[in-house]
């Protein structure tokens, strides 16, 4: 039986910006302390803007029928339980303000995908894939990045998706290109919660 968890807070968006940001800071602090080349590993420089939007554009318009099906899958295993939302997405249907709607747009697009993708793809994908091989990377970095959202009725879908991000960056050897892919990714779905009478919910 799926359980609710208790709603979400605009104090609890911004402890999370901050606490994404201070998780961030601290693995780059680690890996300079190990004299790493950040640039390198990610590959920050590897690939132009433009590229990098075209790649992130093109490889999640490629991941949506895999994640749309990972979805379908898991509504059909939960019945009833899978119509509850993520809380995130209660919060910005719910919002009342503009400065709260803005707040949440800026977390979504942009720190979230930098942030998440740095620590899953870059770090722990990183690390899995020197101890177990890129396989294991995947599926493993998937699986927590998933599990983080802690929302039982997307677990399938965010699995897919933790999947795709990890592939893309494997394939392109860019970080930047996850990133831009998970940014897309959550500006559409904030753009059809944004307009409920123009896109089914």
């Amino acid at each position: 039986l799926y359980v609710q968890p208790r709603p979400l807070g605009m104090r609890d968006v911004i402890a999370e910006l901050f606490f994404r940001l201070g998780l961030v800071l601290f693995m780059v602090a680690f890996l300079k302390f190990r004299h790493l080349d950040l640039n390198a590993l990610g590959g920050f420089s590897k690939i132009g803007f433009w590229r990098t939007l075209f790649t992130g554009l093109i490889l999640l318009i490629a991941a949506y029928p895999l994640i749309g099906l990972a979805d379908a899958l898991m509504q059909r295993l939960l019945g009833g339980a899978s119509a509850s939302k993520q809380q995130i997405v209660d919060l910005f249907t719910g919002s009342e303000t503009i400065e709260q709607r803005v707040l949440i747009i800026l977390l979504a697009v942009v720190i979230a995908p930098a942030a998440e993708e740095f620590i899953f793809r870059f770090f722990i994908y990183g690390v899995l894939k020197r101890y177990g091989g890129a396989f294991v990377g995947v599926v493993l970095n998937s699986l927590l990045f998933a599990a983080v959202h802690t929302h039982l009725p997307s677990f399938a879908a965010l699995f897919a998706l933790g999947c795709c991000f990890t592939i893309a960056y494997e394939w392109s050897g860019s970080i930047l290109v996850s990133m831009t892919m998970h940014a897309l990714f959550n500006s559409v779905t904030l753009t059809l919660l944004a307009f409920p009478d123009i896109f089914q919910q």
